[in-house]
């Protein structure tokens, strides 16, 4: 998992406690740091694969899951005095708005794992069937969340497999997408939640905590950032990404999904009569002529065709003359 951003859930009304604000703005610098080494990775610029890392993994599922138990937190703040239909409806079309956004962004950047279903698709879908479990007792909600983070290992299916219902969490496939935050059991930190909210809010208030403002300046600007987290998280990506593409050329870093390919070819190509620097600058060639002949993706799902593999061949045999 990319990883991830709630939006601005509350409104700005005596229902905002400021520190739920820097809550969520700490888990924005939580997932800028996780972002900006899945960019570095992505682009080459680290050897470190992020998304085969265990511990970035739990790192970025970390951050996923304390977005989304704020969500929950939000939308009972924000409904103590009753659901604004207004203000409810404007923050979900927002939101959908901007997941929509990031999906075609993203299929049109990285088709390979584009973000279908992500932390932001997640939440105005949370959104909506939070709405129910607000009139219902928290011991109801309790026990929801903890079916929506069991369900997964107890309905999984391959009735679930169809592109239409991977969304759901519950197929038996892995799903290759650089940002996936299914229902199941992500909706289970969403309800989490409002549990939470519930059972702390009402000695909350009255408490030093609940009084808390921000003082300083990094303070104010975390409370900032997690105020406008939305908008936040749609620009700060662009911003990182035209920074690392400004420092591409100056790294010989090779990108994740060509290590494997290129270790293999410079093991083969070492046991050979050529030296391992001309065997290094031979397979980034190939590399390179996979690429331009739109042969690459085959050859990192192993599905080449029997011309394929020796157009292959014969771009290698090519780089190996090429001074």
């Amino acid at each position: 998992m990319s990883l991830a951003a709630p939006p601005a859930n509350a409104p700005a009304n005596s229902n905002r406690i400021e520190l739920v604000d820097l809550a969520r703005g700490i888990a924005l610098l939580a997932m800028f740091i996780f972002h900006f080494a899945y960019d570095l990775s992505y682009f080459g610029l680290i050897e470190t694969d992020i998304q085969a890392e265990r511990g970035w993994r739990w790192f970025a599922r970390l951050i996923a899951g304390s977005f989304l138990t704020l969500v929950g937190i939000s939308l009972v703040l924000a409904t103590r005095s009753g659901l604004n239909r207004i203000a409810y409806l404007t923050r979900l079309a927002m939101v959908a708005v901007a997941a929509l956004l990031v999906t075609v962004c993203t299929r049109i950047a990285m088709p390979e794992s584009f973000i279908f279903f992500g932390i932001l698709h997640h939440v105005a879908v949370a959104s909506v069937l939070a709405l129910p479990f607000l009139v219902l007792p928290t011991v109801v909600l309790a026990a929801a969340a903890a079916l929506s983070f069991a369900l997964p290992a107890l309905a999984e299916h391959v009735l679930f497999d169809q592109p239409s219902l991977v969304w759901l969490g519950l197929s038996e496939l892995p799903v290759r997408s650089a940002d996936f935050v299914p229902v199941f059991p992500w909706f289970g930190c969403v309800l989490s939640g409002m549990v939470l909210a519930r059972m702390l809010l009402p000695h909350f208030d009255t408490s030093a905590l609940g009084r808390w403002r921000a003082g300083s300046l990094p303070a104010r600007a975390i409370v900032w950032g997690g105020r406008n987290s939305l908008i936040v998280y749609l620009v700060h990506q662009p911003v990182f990404i035209g920074l690392l593409l400004l420092a591409a050329p100056f790294t010989t870093v090779s990108p994740p999904e060509e290590r494997p390919f290129l270790l293999s070819c410079q093991r083969s190509c070492t046991a050979g009569t050529l030296s391992a620097q001309a065997c290094e600058r031979v397979c980034g060639c190939t590399v390179g002529e996979l690429k331009r002949e739109n042969i690459w993706s085959k050859v990192l799902t192993d599905s080449l065709t029997p011309e394929e593999s020796a157009r292959t061949t014969a771009l290698a045999q090519a780089c190996v003359k090429t001074p």
